[in-house]
């Protein structure tokens, strides 16, 4: 079995090299047979499509997918100094 620090890697590289996510602001954290995704989308769509490439990458664990959601609005009013 592979260490949890390989795992790890192993997700984290599928989320940046893989053209659904493209993600590097994801945190991979493994723990014995369960993996941990954390950080911040915009949507839920990007958040299911990070947890799909996430399990292809650790098949065979149990995922817990963290990922919250952030609103994301258009700049308020211009700011006068």
């Amino acid at each position: 079995m592979e260490t949890p620090h390989y795992v790890a890697a192993r997700v984290q590289r599928a989320l940046a090299e893989d053209e659904r996510t493209t993600e590097l602001g994801i945190r991979v954290d493994v723990r014995g047979e369960e993996v941990y995704l954390r950080g911040q989308v915009s949507c839920d769509e990007r958040r299911h499509q990070i947890e799909n490439v996430a399990r292809e990458a650790a098949p065979g664990l149990r995922l817990h997918n963290e990922i919250t959601l952030v609103e994301v609005r258009e700049p308020g009013e211009e700011e006068h100094l």
